[in-house]
């Protein structure tokens, strides 16, 4: 197991774990409970871990890769399963699957 990366608030990870895990890509994520305890002051920051440390790589150029930072201006039609999608998403609401 391998930690990925790490912030101060769990929802951008829980953003990342959900898009890994539809590419195939299985995380945990550590200290999650513990980012907001007493009055929103972080005790620890959580972090996101993939499982497999074969999978290390490929998770880091997808997070930093700008398929799930940027969104498309059109609706697009997903590539995996055909559902149309707006605009706004860079991955598909239905499957998960990143926008090609």
């Amino acid at each position: 197991m391998k930690k990925l990366t790490s912030s101060p608030t769990p929802l951008t990870l829980h953003h990342y774990r959900n898009l890994l895990e539809a590419e195939g890509i299985e995380t945990e994520i550590k200290n999650e409970h513990f980012s907001s305890a007493f009055g929103g002051m972080p005790l620890a920051e959580s972090t996101l871990w993939v499982v497999r440390d074969l999978d290390y790589d490929r998770a880091k150029q997808l997070i930093d890769g700008s398929a799930f930072e940027e969104s498309p201006k059109e609706a697009w039609q997903c590539a995996s399963c055909g559902e149309e999608n707006e605009g706004q998403f860079a991955a598909c609401w239905k499957c998960g699957a990143a926008i090609t």
